[in-house]
């Protein structure tokens, strides 16, 4: 049919030469201010067509009222306003350009960096433009503690660990960037007030309500005035050992990520790191070489990516949504090249020295991005297995039976107690730890908790996996990670998702997972699922549903359809047993009208989010899931289960 062909065809059409799709990963507003900061920390500002490029973004994103949200979509908030206005400045705009004078008419009464969230206020800080005075404390030593302890940094979440560790070494140094005539112009122009007369003190807990997603309790605000103490006496030789140790670490971050870091803010600070602990060394030059990879060329700019790509995720997926579809002679050619980087990108070793650098081993797992960035993570896994056990039948897969071995080993070595998934690692840190978060904008930072979207991955690969290997010993993990998506189910019949949005998104997950452990049609919760998915149908057909959803834990509804989320609800629908249903119908009419001539769907706004605030795009879902939807949508209940669904 003509809709799916042109689907097919545009989603093929769009594949690397390496046989991945890698897509459109931005978003976030604050991560290329933290790159410019970092730049010039090091005496360096970005090439001339980069420099226009970021200049041209954030022209393109500044809010109405003047500022920057934390994401292309958001609200502005002082911490993305207050960094973006500096990274301007710093990248050559003057103080009287009219973008420019609307930002401080919107910061200024909100307190001007007073008001940041707290990363902001550091990367300031790191730039001369805040006093390490008005931080919250963030000593190295705490790397020097028992791992032992419940709040040892090693139990953290990866992504927040690799953050604060940097952060820790610059932060036990007072690292701050040279003095120079603009520094001291903006120091004039961020503050309200003349920045002599700052009460530093007070400006550690204060915070402008824009900017309080996760307020600070008392047991946070207990550890803080705790650890300012410890930094009025700490021991000079202490504070050494942990710098070293600190060093220590960050090198061994560099050595399995081949210098990439384990996401953006890393990456900055660690470059940052080396070049004042080693100023011109080798590691300055590896870390500048893999800076670009993170840059991205989006909506008429440039902007600095959320992580060096979603290669490995989006190729997993798109493999999937392929083979529904029906591979015709020229899709045939498109998954052998697909075939051939999932083979090319797996790990096929544990990182250096795992244990010393507190990492959980690697070995058989991917990453979500590229074999290079080195850390595997339990969907990304889970996706590539069952991307590559459908490409078997059509002798397509290119991964040996021993090593897809090794990657369901490396999935049943992250099964968490509760039966379910997280990311990178099992959980290590218990949860009450989350009430230490001191981002203020992000929530469920501080451990690596098991995900609806993360636990039916591995559950639907392992099922996949048995349906190759019958002996494979993996019915209790599936029957744990099963009874885990039960729980998770809220008493609506929808599941929250944490890296999508949300609720049309973990619903497809908890749905898809349930049934790969066996559940059957008339299961109770896959019945409550589908009349939840039914309610929130629009009149048109639709399905439309807002990052909105995610920071308030409830669906919110968006001004219209959007086709991911519609796409989405369609799978879910064909999960239960619903694909005949009326609903998955008026679903599927929708997705083919709003198809383009040209085979694409419109952009419409952002599907993908991170820690509950942050909504970051991924450029190939609207290639992907519509095809896919229709693909499962319109074929016989008995060849679903072969294809995907």
């Amino acid at each position: 049919m003509a809709v799916m062909r042109r689907a097919r065809a545009t989603l093929a059409r769009t594949q690397e030469a390496d046989g991945s799709w890698k897509g459109d990963y931005s978003g976030p507003l604050f991560l290329g201010a933290v790159y410019v900061a970092g730049l010039y920390v090091m005496g360096q500002t970005p090439d001339a067509r980069t420099r226009e490029g970021m200049i041209a973004y954030l022209r393109a994103h500044q809010n109405a009222d003047g500022g920057w949200g934390l994401d292309v979509e958001s609200p502005s908030l002082v911490f993305t306003t207050v960094l973006d206005y500096v990274a301007l400045r710093l990248m050559g705009v003057g103080p009287a350009d009219p973008g420019l004078v609307r930002a401080r008419e919107w910061f200024l009464p909100r307190g001007g960096p007073l008001g940041s969230a707290s990363w902001g206020k550091f990367i300031l800080a790191l730039l001369g433009l805040y006093e390490y005075d008005g931080l919250a404390p963030v000593p190295p030593e705490l790397w020097l503690l028992p791992r032992a302890l419940p709040f040892h940094p090693s139990r953290l979440w990866c992504h927040c660990r690799m953050v604060y560790l940097p952060m820790g070494w610059l932060y036990g140094r007072r690292a701050r960037a040279p003095e120079t005539p603009l520094l001291a112009e903006l120091r004039r122009e961020l503050y309200p007030q003349p920045y002599a007369d700052v009460d530093w003190k007070r400006a550690r807990g204060r915070v402008a309500p824009s900017d309080a997603y996760s307020p600070h309790g008392p047991l946070l605000r207990a550890a803080h005035r705790v650890l300012g103490g410890y930094e009025r006496i700490h021991s000079k030789r202490l504070r050494a050992r942990a710098l070293d140790e600190s060093l220590a670490l960050i090198r061994g971050e560099d050595e399995a990520t081949h210098h990439l870091c384990i996401g953006p803010i890393n990456k900055v600070l660690d470059t940052v790191v080396w070049h004042l602990a080693r100023p011109g060394g080798p590691e300055v030059r590896a870390h500048l070489e893999r800076l670009s990879d993170y840059l991205q060329e989006s909506g008429g700019g440039i902007t600095f990516n959320g992580y060096n790509s979603s290669q490995l995720w989006d190729t997993a997926f798109a493999v999937q949504s392929l083979v529904a579809a029906g591979p015709d002679a020229g899709t045939r050619d498109t998954l052998e090249r697909a075939g051939r980087f999932l083979e090319a990108e797996q790990v096929l070793e544990d990182s250096p020295r795992a244990a010393r650098f507190h990492r959980h081993p690697s070995r058989g797992g991917w990453p979500f991005s590229t074999r290079a960035h080195g850390w595997p993570i339990s969907d990304c896994t889970a996706e590539a297995v069952k991307a590559c056990l459908l490409l078997e039948p059509l002798g397509l897969n290119r991964v040996s039976r021993e090593r897809l071995a090794q990657a369901v080993a490396f999935i049943l070595s992250l099964q968490n107690r509760d039966g379910g998934w997280a990311t990178y690692e099992r959980q290590r840190g218990p949860r009450w730890l989350e009430r230490f978060n001191p981002s203020d904008v992000f929530a469920g930072i501080m451990v690596d908790t098991s995900y609806v979207e993360c636990t039916s991955a591995c559950v639907q690969a392992l099922a996949a996996w048995r349906s190759a290997r019958p002996e494979a010993p993996v019915g209790r993990a599936i029957a744990r990670g099963a009874d885990f998506l039960r729980r998770q189910q809220r008493p609506e019949g929808g599941w929250e998702g944490s890296w999508g949005v949300c609720f049309s998104y973990g619903t497809w997950f908890g749905v898809n997972g349930l049934v790969a452990a066996g559940a059957a049609k008339d299961d109770p919760a896959l019945r409550r699922a589908a009349t939840f998915l039914k309610a929130h149908q629009r009149d048109d057909g639709s399905w439309s549903e807002t990052i909105q959803s995610c920071r308030e834990r409830r669906w919110v509804e968006g001004r219209a359809g959007h086709a991911v989320t519609t796409s989405w609800a369609v799978l879910s629908l064909v999960a239960t047993g619903d694909a005949d249903s009326q609903s998955a119908r008026r679903g599927v009419a929708w997705l083919r009208e709003r198809q383009g001539p040209g085979g694409q769907w419109p952009q419409e706004p952002l599907a993908g989010v991170f820690s509950r605030t942050c909504a970051i795009h991924y450029d190939a879902y609207l290639r992907i899931f519509p095809l896919w939807a229709l693909a499962l949508a319109e074929r016989p209940a008995s060849s679903l289960k072969a294809s995907g669904g």
